[in-house]
């Protein structure tokens, strides 16, 4: 399946609910930790291909997640297959017993919307929050409007991305994104 998405920067949770309830949104699951690990080889094949393996725990299960490379244009696209697995720690046994090593750790707190022909998640990172639109490129186009948002607003760059920049920025050292 391919997925596309793009994330637009809000100064605040409460400022991007408002947002989208503002829009029209439904809130469709409500906000909880979401705790992701990337995956890659000790050479890095995966990101220097442009490429993600990831786990995500949510709650009491977890999905296990690879993500092909984007194809160019002005929202994200790219191959996503997904498999809910019932216990992600095995899923991460799995990965490690095949040579794989867990290369970044980040969590966001997140809550769901449908709004249109589009899925929203507001996510309330360690280094800010933003509301990740997936939907066709014409109802991203069309949502991010809704939310007083334009095209130069999208974010594309991965939250592993985002971190980095936002340590550089700062002049830390990066670790994991997470609120420890």
């Amino acid at each position: 399946m391919i997925e596309e998405e793009v994330k637009l920067a809000f100064e605040s949770v409460e400022a991007a609910r408002r947002a989208v309830l503002h829009a029209g949104g439904r809130l469709v699951v409500s906000r909880r930790l979401l705790d992701d690990r990337l995956y890659d080889t000790t050479t890095h094949e995966l990101r220097l291909s442009s490429r993600a393996l990831r786990i995500r725990r949510d709650g009491d299960h977890g999905f296990l997640t690879f993500k092909g490379p984007p194809t160019p244009g002005p929202t994200k696209a790219r191959e996503e297959i997904e498999v809910r697995v019932e216990d992600p720690a095995v899923a991460e046994s799995i990965l490690l017993s095949l040579g794989y090593q867990r290369t970044f750790r980040s969590e966001k707190y997140r809550e769901e919307y449908s709004l249109g022909g589009g899925h929203l998640a507001i996510d309330d990172a360690p280094i800010g929050t933003y509301v990740e639109i997936e939907a066709t490129t014409e109802e991203i186009a069309r949502i991010s409007g809704l939310l007083g948002k334009t095209r130069s607003d999208y974010v594309l760059d991965s939250y592993a991305g985002l971190y980095l920049a936002w340590c550089e920025a700062r002049g830390v050292a990066p670790t994991e994104m997470t609120f420890r």
